[in-house]
């Protein structure tokens, strides 16, 4: 098994192919809420059974605003007016190495953005960070 280089693993808008760009930092997270059915019967340990999964993927990278002719420079800022100030719509979104060998793993499913921040220190990098929430299905395809 070959060791993935994080900085192949991307976020894509898959609806538009974007790419949010200047990522520097990704994570998906994958969740798993157990149901408990501890009972008298139980001997005083808890027992639990399968519940319901969740999924989210959070984003924080370098911002850039548009350029000189408007056009935006920043999948970021393309993706939070597209998804969230206009349409307030779930879009699908990718989570890894498209377009990579054979064998690289990606992640899809549809997501609404839940928090969109944007940091600008004086004298330093401008930064955002975005938290998308799934919602349905999160489904694993092998290139």
């Amino acid at each position: 098994m070959a060791i993935l280089n994080g900085t192949d693993v991307k976020v894509y808008d898959s609806g538009t192919g974007n790419l949010v760009a200047f990522a520097q930092n990704g994570s998906l997270t994958i969740n798993h809420s157990l149901r408990e059915i501890t009972n008298k019967e139980s001997a005083g340990f808890k027992e639990s059974l399968e519940g319901l999964r969740d999924w989210s993927i959070d984003l924080d990278g370098a911002y850039a605003w548009t350029d000189t002719s408007g056009v935006l420079t920043n999948g970021a800022d393309d993706v939070l007016q597209t998804n969230v100030l206009n349409t307030r719509q779930a879009f699908t979104v990718k989570f890894g190495n498209v377009g990579g060998v054979t064998g690289d793993i990606v992640y899809s499913g549809s997501a609404f953005i839940t928090s969109w921040s944007v940091t600008a220190g004086t004298e330093d990098t401008a930064t955002y960070s975005i938290s998308l929430e799934g919602t349905g299905t999160l489904t694993q395809t092998v290139s």
